[in-house]
């Protein structure tokens, strides 16, 4: 049997009929989103609910809700929709001076202050028309990166994270204490003995996500009493002004901290390894020549954070 056959019975924009539908959970909302009439996208469900022998959404009073494989489909179907528009998007003679092109990133919030700006300057004055998507990764983002990468351009994340997957290095970054400005440290310099003491602000610690800060305190020996979790490198400064309690940060956003009142960057009393940031990618895009000058925009914007 040819396994193409059922896909070329299929009208592929059905698919994104069926992703606004399972979004919306309305046929009026998901009408009016993509600019269509409710008799057109009611006769679009119909042909959905006879291929997949489905309701996809089933009325509960004045509402609607997914069926359980209605709720398969809604985390699916979106990535498969951003493959299809990517797909159709390459073009045989890429020129980015008159492209259109949206690139898809994702990043910590210390990526957005730091390289994403660069990225988006650089390319501005190359291809004024090509955008960046730049979306804020979490936990559950990076432990499925090798999967999430299908759909989007890249992910900018320090190694020791990630393998198996191709990387573009871009610029290595070094860690500083925060503390709060009337710290006891502040003036005469921290100590081991001062990590040891302290309670902490950690980020992203959970089993698979967690600074290389952290992993060192452990590797001197110091298990750091933490007090504050918080996904998000630039919030830290709040969480410790006012308190006895320590952050690590990376240098790169030393400047954006430092606006803070009442907080003070500190050197660590140990040789801190430096961090080594790269753009991480999905191996279909090895010869996109797209993505290889999207990729060489970001070694650029690697290069002048390393000169800063």
């Amino acid at each position: 049997m040819n396994a193409e056959a059922p896909l070329s019975r299929l009208d592929l924009n059905l698919l994104v009929a069926l992703n606004a539908l399972l979004s919306e959970r309305s046929v009026s909302r998901a009408a009016e989103r993509l600019h269509l009439s409710q008799p057109t996208l009611s006769a679009s469900l119909a042909r959905l609910r006879t291929h997949f022998g489905d309701q996809l959404l089933a009325r509960r009073g004045n509402t609607y809700d997914l069926t359980p494989l209605g709720a398969r489909l809604a985390e699916l179907v979106p990535t498969v929709l951003e493959g299809a528009r990517r797909v159709f998007e390459i073009e045989a003679d890429w020129n980015p001076s008159d492209s259109t092109r949206e690139f898809s990133i994702y990043l910590s919030d210390y990526g957005m202050a730091t390289v994403a700006p660069v990225v988006a300057r650089l390319s501005h004055g190359l291809a004024p028309d090509i955008r960046f998507r730049f979306l804020l990764h979490t936990p559950t983002i990076v432990d499925d990166a090798a999967e999430r990468l299908r759909s989007v351009d890249g992910i900018v994340l320090p190694h020791g994270f990630l393998s198996d997957l191709p990387f573009t290095d871009l610029w290595r970054d070094e860690w500083v204490v925060v503390a709060s400005g009337d710290h006891p440290a502040v003036g005469r310099g921290l100590s081991l003995d001062d990590l040891a003491s302290a309670s902490w602000v950690l980020t992203y610690q959970t089993r698979t996500a967690f600074t290389s800060a952290s992993r060192q305190l452990q590797q001197l020996g110091l298990e750091p009493r933490v007090e504050v979790v918080v996904e998000s490198f630039l919030a830290v400064p709040q969480f410790v002004i006012g308190t006895s309690r320590l952050a690590m940060v990376q240098r790169g956003i030393a400047r954006l901290i430092e606006r803070f009142d009442g907080v003070a960057l500190l050197d660590p009393p140990f040789e801190a390894t430096p961090l080594s940031n790269a753009l991480w990618w999905h191996p279909a895009y090895r010869n996109d020549p797209a993505h290889a000058w999207m990729r060489d925009i970001f070694v650029r914007a690697g290069g002048i954070l390393t000169e800063r």
